[in-house]
This record gives structure tokens, sequence and C-alpha cells, in this order.
């Protein structure tokens, strides 16, 4: 009669159930030519080796697995590349924006300013800050605009007014010019070409070495992109001074960031002799059928039949291809109130041809910067598990604000060049009847801390949002309030243990556990002090445990009692949905006493 097998539990995949599940087999399979099961013996060893090995690639099958989906997957690198998948870009480093105010002064014209001599500060002028960042304006800065604000700078000694100050304002953003040639060989599918410099938050122009300009593009089947003009025909240009025009661009390109601040481009695989010569197709062969509108929109297009060409694009040429980049010049691009004020490569428009070489100079050495309000955005990297939350948010909103979630996965995807907004939360307005949304946003500042946003992060936000929010929907971005917290506690430790030494590993544990920002509304538990202590092994018990609102010169003064707001079960604190807590010195802010 055949021997019964032993059931097979599959399940077992640990080395030891292993082991124990071939130490079984062999006693029924084999009981007379194996019966030493020692474990000094030779045949323990071989049953280690297999079991050893079958532990090994159950280990690598459950790794495999778990890094299959973003919700399990570990290693970062992977996470971004599923991310990807959600249609969620990884942002390059972090960019800081801001408000900045210029001066110059011009010369008088019969007790007049001469306002044919007033310039144009051109985007692409560079300034430094005390601490060493360097910043990049964005936008033309025009002295002679309604705007600007002008006053009398100097006067002679018969009280004739010489010179007047013009005062305009610009937006700068973090960063400094850096070139980088890259050398392309043989035509390569799909090429990737890595940038060898780090930190990088814009790719500006990309020209290969047949002096073709690339450009950059959401996804390689995008071959539409909208460039500014400015505009010279209209008689006042001042409300509208770009026309943006739609081009097709067979040449292009995508950007991606990797954790480690690497970046690569990203081509298609065409050729030259891959272009066609008709550039845009008929919007009639484009539009997908919607019932009922008598438009199309950029939504309404089928992207395979935009595409003029069917591989994606155009590989550079062989030859050395020129990059131009905005690259974050210090670790710590945000800078306080006040302290850009170093005028580093200055960039001139003057309107009058006749203008002497003399005045132009006077008016380019007289430019003076003061930011008046800071600026700010983010300073510490994303890490791993908010990749995860905002691929996920992103794959939801589908580029469309709808929900709250929507909202607040297109306010972090806002490109960093334009400022970067660290907590946010999204609310309906109950004053109001309509759709009305109250939007509350706090930044950080250059130590890290939270601060209140730059106005022109919210105006860029505003812009942002109205790409993607609906119709019906206003929104107003207000400030969110900080409330500055301290934690008092007393613990019970070990007798034979050193009280200093106790009280140290309990505010480091403190410290590592709430080292991140708390989110708009978020509950602070008091029970969670309580397990962080008692889980410690030089720790008996948690007697007290005490949560107050820190005033003063260097805090807050949101209008927050933390001890009022204590739950009827003494378990977590309520916090509103404006407000975010923070424990903005740890190192003053944590006082424990070990009893």
């Amino acid at each position: 009669m055949a021997k019964k097998a032993p059931p097979v539990k599959l399940t077992n995949r640990d080395f030891s159930s292993i082991k124990q599940d071939l130490i079984n087999y062999a006693k029924v399979y084999y009981p007379d030519t194996y019966k030493d099961f020692n474990e000094a013996s030779f045949g323990a060893l071989m049953l280690d080796m297999v079991a050893y090995v079958g532990d090994m690639l159950s280990f690598y099958l459950d790794y495999q697995a778990n890094e299959s989906f973003i919700d399990s997957a570990i290693e970062t690198k992977n996470i971004i590349k599923l991310a990807k998948q959600l249609g969620y870009k990884h942002p390059g480093a972090h960019a800081s924006s801001g408000l900045c105010a210029f001066y110059i002064t011009v010369d008088a014209n019969s007790g007049a300013p001469a306002s044919e001599n007033v310039p144009i500060l051109s985007k692409g002028s560079v300034f430094a800050s005390a601490g060493g960042a360097t910043f990049i304006l964005v936008e033309d800065v025009d002295f002679s605009a309604s705007s600007a604000d002008i006053v009398v700078a100097e006067v002679n000694d018969d009280g004739q007014v010489t010179k007047f100050a013009y005062k305009a304002y610009g937006t700068v953003t973090s960063g400094k010019f850096v070139t980088e040639l890259l050398t392309i060989g043989d035509y390569e599918k799909f090429m990737r070409p890595p940038l060898s410099t780090k930190n990088i938050t814009e790719v500006i122009s990309v020209v290969d070495a047949n002096g073709h300009e690339f450009f950059e593009v959401d996804n390689l089947s995008q071959n539409i992109v909208y460039k500014e003009v400015r505009n010279t025909v209209d008689s006042t240009t001042e409300h509208a001074p770009y026309i943006l025009r739609e081009m097709s661009v067979p040449r292009r390109y995508t950007v991606e960031h990797t954790i480690d601040g690497e970046t690569f481009l990203q081509f298609g695989y065409g050729s030259e002799a891959n272009l066609k010569q008709d550039k845009f197709p008929d919007p009639t062969s484009v539009a997908l059928n919607f019932h009922g509108k008598t438009y199309f929109s950029d939504s309404s297009f089928d992207p395979s039949v935009l595409l003029t060409t069917d591989k994606f694009g155009v590989v550079p040429a062989k030859g050395q291809m020129t990059v131009n980049m905005r690259v974050n010049s210090s670790d710590n691009v945000n800078s306080g109130i006040g302290t850009i004020s170093t005028v580093v490569n200055p960039i001139f428009a003057f309107k009058n041809p006749e203008l002497s070489s003399a005045s132009r100079s006077s008016i380019v050495t007289s430019l003076e910067a003061d930011n008046e309000e800071a600026i700010t955005g983010q300073t510490k990297t994303i890490t791993p598990e908010e990749i995860r939350i905002r691929a996920m948010d992103s794959y939801a909103s589908q580029n469309r604000a709808v929900t709250r979630q929507d909202y607040l996965s297109l306010i972090y995807r806002m490109p960093s060049n334009f400022g970067s907004v660290k907590r946010a939360n999204i609310v309906q307005d109950k004053k109001s009847i309509k759709r009305n949304l109250n939007l509350f946003v706090i930044s950080e500042d250059s130590d890290g801390l939270l601060t209140e946003a730059a106005s022109t992060v919210k105006n860029n936000l505003r812009s942002w949002l109205n790409k993607y929010k609906m119709i019906n929907d206003t929104i107003d971005i207000l400030d969110g309030r900080i409330a500055n917290i301290a934690i008092q506690f007393e613990v019970l430790g070990e007798v034979n243990k050193n009280p200093n030494e106790i009280l140290s590993v309990c505010l480091t544990a403190l410290k590592n556990q709430y080292s991140t920002h708390f989110s708009f509304g978020e509950p602070f538990y008091i029970s969670d002090i309580y397990r962080i202590l008692n889980d410690l092994p030089e720790v008996l018990d948690t007697k007290i445990v005490s949560v107050i609102s820190q005033y003063g010169t260097n805090y807050s003064s949101t209008d927050y009692e933390a001890e009022a707001n204590i739950s009827s079960d003494g378990r977590f604190i309520k916090v509103p949905e404006d407000v975010v807590l923070e424990i903005k010195y740890p190192d003053v802010d944590i006082i424990g006493v070990v009893l």
C-alpha cells in the first residue's frame, strides 16, 4: 500500500517551517534511508541549505509582489515609477518664489520725469540674498507702467528736481542659470540621457547640434504647446503684455526627476526623415463627437490624431546638445524680509535709442532691490509617503478639480518655479449660499518653520487652479493660522539608570515623532505621547502629560488655546480646520521630568 503523503502547507514559507516540512517528508518517504536528524549531522546541513534557499526565494517573491503596487512598495525609486503610471510627475528641486520691489533713478526734464528714458528690467536679471541664494526675475518689470510709483529722488541747491525715483514690482524665483553640454551619439530609440547637474528646478531650453530647439511637454504623445510672444501690436499692452501662440512641436522631450536629485531627458524615437510637412491637423478630424456643444477645447482632442509623427517625437541630432536650466544655488532657498538686496546681473531694455551711454550707465547703477515680503516655499525634500499619497490623489483627480482631494492634489502639483505650498486645506464656505470654497495655505520659511505664504505664491496658485476648477466654483485663498504648542511630561524611570540619560531618550523619541509638520485641522493625540514614552524600556510609567499653547515674541499670535480644546475624555486636542499646530522649537518646547 502506498504511503500517504504528508500534507504540504503552502503557507509555510519561512526558514523554520520549510525545514520542518522537509523533515516530515523525509520521515514519511525515507524512514529507512535516513534517520539522523541531529542538528550536527550532514543531513541537517543539507536540510538547512534547502530551507535557506526556500526562505530566500519566498522573500524575493513577496518583495517583488509588494514592489509592484504603490500602496505596498518600500523602495523610493519604485514608488516614483509606480506614481508615474498614475499620472504623477515627480518635481525637481523645490524653488521659492515671491514679489520683489525694484528702484531706479531717472534724470528730470524741466522738473518732470524724463519718461522716454525709463527702461524695462528684463526677465533673467539675477539678484542675491544675504543668505547666499540667488534669485532670477521671471517677468519683465516696466518702470513706465501706470502701476509704478514715482517720487522725487534728488534736488539741487536751487530746489529744482534733478532726479526722480521709480518703484515697480516683479516676481523672482530662486536659482541660477547653468548650461550643460551633452554628447549625443548615434541614433537610439527612446534616448534617455542623464544630466550631471544636480538640484535642477527647471529645464529652460534644449538645443541639439543642428540648432533645432526641443520643447518640454507633459508626455511624448503631446505635440502642441503654447508659447508666449510679446504683444507689440495692441496700442495698450498693460493688460495683455504677451500673446499665446499655438505651436506644433515634433521635437519634444519630457523631464524625469529622481528622489536623489538626478534628472533625465526622455525623447521619442523618430528621425528627421519622419517629419511631415503638415504641421497642424484639420480640427474637424481631431475633435471628438461631443453632443450638445458648439465648440471644442483641448480636452476634446484625440491624442492619437494629434500626433504629427507616430514616433513620439524626434531624436536629437548627433553631436553636442546644449541644455540651459535653472538650479538652486543653496540648500536653503527661502529668504526673509529685506534680505534680497544684492544686484548680480541686471538686464535692461531701453526704449529710447538716442539715450547716451552715460545716462544708461547711471540708470543701471542706480538699480536697487528689496523684498518687502518673505520669499517662501518648501525646504524639506518630499518624502516617499507624500509621493505615494499625492500620486493616488493625482490619479483620482484626472486633471480636474471637483472634490476636496482633487483640489489638494492640484495644489501640491503646482510647478515649483511658481512657489511651493507646504500645507493646504480647502473647505466649503458655510456662510456662502453658492459653491464658494475657502483655501487655507501655509509655506515654510528659511529655517524650515511654518509661515504665511507670500502673496505671489497665492496669486500663482489662483491662476493654477483656475485652469482646473469647476466653472461655478469660486475660491478664496486665505492664510492659514499657525498655533504653537509645547509638551510637558513626567515619567517614572528605572531605579538603576541615570535620570538624565532617561530624559535624553524620552526627548529624542518625542522629537523624532513630531519632526514633521501637522496638517490643517489634524487633532493632536495626547494618548500618543503616553504610548511613545511607555514603550521605552527605560520608562516604567508616564505620570503626567500636558500640552500648552506658546505665545511671545518668537511665537505665533494666533488666538487658539490648546488647553481649552481638549476632548472630554482627555485623549486628544481638537483643532479648527484653518489651524495648523506646530512645535516650533523642539529643544525648548518639549520639556520633561524623570521621577
